[in-house]
């Protein structure tokens, strides 16, 4: 009964046609590509099952699509050319009731070991003491992205996907494009942007290269970059639930043939009825309790250019996670951050708190850790001023 709950929700939703093309057309192409993760039991079939809420690891490749290759400059053609690395890793934690999304992001530079892996042909691949995070998927794909980052943080990942920067674009497209906010002028010759101070939706080339800029915002630093996606996120998240796009039928099928084309997941998370349980338990999460975080690190002693996690600080993150509080962000954004943080933003209807949920305890996080939460609005802290 449960789940034909769900299937009706997808035809409410999206149309008796829509619904089935996208059921059938998704069941079968993702399926066939999609990858175990190691060491997964036997999940609970209905997602109100999770008694501790449950984990998905999302990565950004940077494969060189035929098609988008030529705006990777040297990434696609220079002597980096070659190899797919897993340059943006998040790990999104939907807790249990009241729900609370937190979005912890994870440093591409991020000193870590990585460990003993099977790739997706059934290779297994020796694990490693000490290397950049970045570097798990061309190692061993979805799963090693998915295990380093469990064995990191502690935390038991129910589900993975990895989407290429190209699908990226298109999404974006799709929806009409994301709006973001530049409180200084960005000017990156690496990658090409150049915007003005103020309000601007992005699309195709220009959203890439904003997502991409690292020299462009506060310190030219991985961890700049990082604060510059999170408020590109924010704002995704905000147009999504506030039902601009998951009420257009047009729209949301062009989605679906576009993930069809550019996602990768894991066997847990191919399965369409899943989707769409996961889009029902996080679609009236009130703004405030989107929490997105950088996973606190410090200089690594052996080379300036990297870092390595600052395990005190993550723990008392974890931990405030694991209990479900809410989260608050105690970091003061400076000149070498990414972004800088606004007013917050107007309620938006349908992202209200539910009155009947349990009350939990706030938790002020470590100066140390870095983010906003979906009810802020942050702007690019432009390398222009």
């Amino acid at each position: 009964m449960k789940f034909l709950a769900i299937g009706l929700a997808v035809v409410l939703v999206s149309g008796f046609g829509v619904g089935a093309y996208i059921l059938y057309d998704f069941s079968s192409t993702v399926s066939a590509n999609a990858v175990d993760l190691e060491g997964q039991e036997q999940l609970p079939p209905d997602i109100g099952e999770y008694k501790e809420g449950f984990n998905l690891v999302l990565t950004g490749v940077d494969t060189c699509e035929e098609k988008y290759k030529d705006l990777f400059g040297d990434r696609c053609t220079g002597r980096d050319a070659g190899g797919t690395l897993n340059d943006v890793n998040l790990l999104v934690h939907v807790s249990q009731e009241p729900r609370r999304i937190t979005v912890v992001s994870f440093p591409r530079d991020l000193m870590i070991p990585i460990p003993e892996c099977t790739d997706e042909e059934g290779n297994v691949h020796s694990g490693m003491s000490k290397q950049p995070l970045n570097v798990a998927y061309s190692d061993a794909g979805l799963n090693c992205v998915a295990k380093t980052i469990g064995q990191l943080t502690g935390q038991e990942i129910q589900f993975a996907a990895s989407v290429t920067f190209g699908g990226v674009i298109e999404i974006t497209n799709a929806i009409g494009g994301v709006e973001v906010c530049l409180a200084n002028p960005i000017k990156d010759r690496y990658t090409g942007l150049d915007m003005e101070a103020g309000q601007h939706y992005l699309q195709g080339l220009q959203a890439l290269q904003f997502l991409r800029t690292r020299h462009g915002v506060g310190d030219g630093s991985d961890l700049g970059r990082i604060g510059n996606q999170q408020q590109y996120m924010s704002s995704l998240a905000r147009a999504l639930i506030s039902g601009e796009t998951l009420g257009n039928v047009p729209v949301m099928l062009k989605l679906a043939n576009i993930g069809l084309n550019n996602l990768e997941t894991s066997t847990s998370l191919a399965d369409p009825m899943k989707i769409v349980q996961i889009a029902l338990a996080v679609k009236s999460v009130p703004f405030e309790d989107i929490v997105f975080l950088q996973y606190p690190t410090v200089g690594d002693s052996a080379d300036p250019n990297k870092v390595v996690p600052n395990q005190q600080a993550a723990g008392i993150m974890w931990d405030a996670i694991e209990a479900n509080a809410q989260l608050q962000i105690t970091h003061q954004n400076n000149s070498n951050d990414g972004v800088v943080v606004q007013e917050p933003t107007a309620p938006v209807e349908g992202a209200t708190p539910d009155p009947n949920a349990t009350p939990s305890d706030v938790v002020a996080l470590p100066d140390s850790i870095k983010g906003n939460s979906a009810a802020q609005q942050t702007c690019s802290n432009g390398n222009v001023r």
